[in-house]
């Protein structure tokens, strides 16, 4: 069995114009919505033995205070690069290449992408849209991350900051 949960980054700031998109960090709610979240899902009991993240600024410190509230090290994160501005296929191909060991992973990225994803994961469950930290969860029936793609999910749930 093995365990995603999909992650849009918290809501960044656009305070600063000179910044490109991939250096926006996060803003005052993003910063105290992302431990909220990460919060949420401990007290469901969650375990996670993987962070993956987009290594755009918002994403990368998203996924850090996530690790912060896990007790996890966020030196350990895994940055793909192809996370920013993902495509379906491209969530597909990174998970395919997750490694074995891991079989309960948070995967940090954005939208549109994101939300295109998580909408092709469950056949009865869609979402309009992945808002900013909110937090998609689906277990898989299968012992390799490059069978994910062949197998039907089962939907676990679907958190944000404003539930």
């Amino acid at each position: 069995m093995k365990t995603l949960y999909i992650t849009r980054h918290a809501k960044s700031s656009w305070v600063d114009f000179t910044k490109t998109d991939f250096e926006r960090p996060l803003n005052d709610r993003g910063n105290r919505d992302a431990p909220e979240m990460a919060k949420k899902l401990i007290k469901r009991r969650i375990d996670i033995d993987a962070f993956v993240s987009s290594p755009a600024k918002r994403a990368k410190n998203t996924c850090k205070l996530f690790c912060e509230a896990f007790k996890a090290d966020p030196d350990k994160i895994i940055y793909i690069d192809k996370l920013y501005q993902a495509s379906l296929q491209t969530f597909y191909d990174v998970i395919h290449e997750l490694d074995e060991r891991y079989n309960y992973v948070a995967i940090f990225s954005h939208n549109p992408g994101i939300t295109e994803f998580v909408n092709s994961l469950c056949e009865n469950v869609r979402v309009d849209n992945i808002p900013t930290c909110g937090v998609f969860g689906v277990e898989s029936d299968i012992t390799k991350w490059k069978n994910f793609q062949e197998k039907e999910n089962q939907f676990l749930f679907f958190d944000h900051p404003k539930t």
